[in-house]
């Protein structure tokens, strides 16, 4: 055989220097976990699933109906979940670490995934059964109305800021 041998010649890397400015990876899209826009959405989301948790917690007669106690039970869910990786978050933030890992984003995507289902179910459910008390039966003299809207207002809103951290970890995983 006739093949001919390939020949190396070493180039020389250009030498490294801080006027360039840090280096900026381009696939950290403010949202994504352990960005500080991350940050923002899990601060939101656990704030508002807190509030509505507290909000219907406070009254006597929620658990007189089934979708106010699922509307408890799944924000309560969104809250700590929304919690603990609001702690990640920080963490990953303070030690600049990188959150991108394969394994990571399939659980947070499964995990944002399945919460937010949970709380539109949720919130969707409380305000039909919000709408009955308040406009069907007109028994909100009776009921805490006020507070029932409001709770179903701010699972809403919950998940409202659940649904863009869904959507970011799945176009990151989709994208892998």
């Amino acid at each position: 055989m006739f093949a001919s041998r390939p020949a190396v010649h070493p180039v020389e890397a250009p030498p490294l220097t801080e006027a360039a400015g840090p280096r900026v990876r381009m696939k950290d899209v403010q949202g994504m976990p352990g960005t500080p826009g991350g940050l923002v959405l899990r601060l939101l989301q656990f704030v508002f699933a807190a509030i509505a948790v507290s909000v219907m917690a406070s009254t006597s007669d929620f658990h007189e109906a089934t979708a106010f106690c699922y509307l408890v039970l799944a924000l309560g869910l969104q809250s700590l979940w929304s919690l603990s990786l609001l702690v990640l978050d920080i963490y990953a933030i303070l030690v600049r670490r990188s959150l991108r890992n394969d394994k990571l984003i399939r659980l947070f995507t499964v995990g944002d995934g399945i919460t937010s289902t949970l709380t539109y179910a949720a919130a969707c459910s409380s305000a039909g059964i919000t709408v009955l008390i308040s406009n069907d039966l007109n028994r909100c003299g009776i009921n805490h109305c006020t507070r029932f809207e409001t709770a179903t207002a701010m699972a809403f809103i919950s998940w409202f800021a659940t649904s863009p951290s869904f959507l970011l970890n799945f176009w990151s995983l989709a994208s892998h």
